[in-house]
């Protein structure tokens, strides 16, 4: 009863009206005036930003801001894949040979989340990550690895909630809100890169132009909160021994590949 209610609200506020009308009010200057608020009230670290609080113009400039030089650090050895965000790793574990994971009782079907068998194929048997950005964290996506971009596609349509309310009342959000799939090829084969649009602002900008990834580099960014999933190869990657949910920062150790 509970999961019917919050999906028929979700349903009657998740339009095209209210994600125009929020995108236009963060947009706007009159925004502005709530960013020291919304810092406050998510207790954002200000010493580590590019620029001073009353330098961001909007609500939007200050959510996708960025941060000062050598705020995250992509370290490590060659083999070690890093987190592309900041963000809580929420849940992480074997995809079945069915192509399907589970997130907080939804089970997904990776079929539908690239969008088509022959895709998912690759990942049969393989493993998962789940990375949630909350609005409190910063929005700028970076790559895990140093490789080459040998697919980019964009499937879906809906922006259902992606935080543990959505997760485990929504309607399997991971697969069928707005996404962009970047699959990345590297010396440890290849990786899905997918970023899930959220509720009400359904916005993934990409900034990097051309094929070729270093480590670090930026790829794109969110506007409001979202997520990303990460899938690996069967046999090709080894995760970091820790206990979901646990915060990550970008640049982070997730796991090395084989």
């Amino acid at each position: 009863m509970k999961e019917k209610l919050y999906q028929s609200l979700i349903e009657l506020t998740n339009g095209r009206w209210s994600s125009s009308l929020l995108r236009r009010f963060a947009l706007s200057p009159a925004s502005k005036r709530i960013v020291p608020s919304f810092a406050k009230q998510y207790k954002i670290n200000v010493e580590e930003m590019d620029k001073p609080l009353e330098a961001y113009e909007s609500l939007h400039d200050f959510f996708t801001r960025n941060l000062k030089s050598g705020a995250r650090r992509f370290d490590g050895e060659i083999d070690m894949i890093a987190s592309p965000v900041d963000a809580v790793l929420e849940d992480m574990g074997s995809i079945q040979e069915d192509a399907t994971f589970q997130v907080k009782g939804k089970v997904y079907s990776i079929e539908e989340m690239l969008g088509g068998k022959k895709e998912a194929e690759r990942y049969l048997g393989g493993q998962y990550m789940v990375l949630y950005l909350s609005p409190s964290h910063y929005h700028r996506i970076h790559s895990p690895v140093d490789g080459t971009v040998i697919r980019k596609q964009t499937l879906g349509s809906k922006s259902y909630p992606v935080n543990r309310w959505g997760m485990t009342l929504g309607k399997s959000p991971l697969s069928k809100n707005y996404r962009e799939i970047t699959e990345i090829e590297y010396e440890g084969g290849r990786l899905a890169l997918i970023k899930v649009g959220a509720m009400f602002v359904n916005t993934i900008e990409r900034t990097h132009t051309g094929d070729t990834l270093h480590k670090g580099e930026e790829i794109g960014y969110f506007s409001f909160g979202s997520t990303v999933v990460l899938l690996f190869e069967k046999g090709r990657f080894a995760a970091a021994q820790v206990k979901t949910p646990v915060p990550v920062w970008a640049g982070e150790i997730l796991g090395t590949y084989r």
